[in-house]
């Protein structure tokens, strides 16, 4: 996985980072910084980073450079 800065995330200011995302669209003016804003602790551009990690990883995996796991099936 990329990595988005050099400060850590924690579990909660990822659920923060996704719902603003969900909040402020690629149209919305100052997207980073309200993104950032929701997240707290984190700069626009840091979160702009942690963002474009994050679709490096989606295209990544949607172009097959990492296998679908072989769960085993309980059923």
């Amino acid at each position: 996985m990329a990595s988005s800065s050099s400060s850590s995330w924690t579990p909660i200011q990822n659920k923060l980072f996704e719902r603003a995302l969900a909040l402020y669209d690629k149209d919305t003016p100052d997207r980073w910084q309200n993104v950032a804003d929701a997240v707290g602790g984190k700069s626009a551009d840091e979160v702009k980073r942690h963002y474009e990690a994050l679709i490096e990883d989606l295209n990544h995996i949607e172009s097959g450079h990492f296998p679908i796991p072989n769960y085993k099936s309980n059923y």
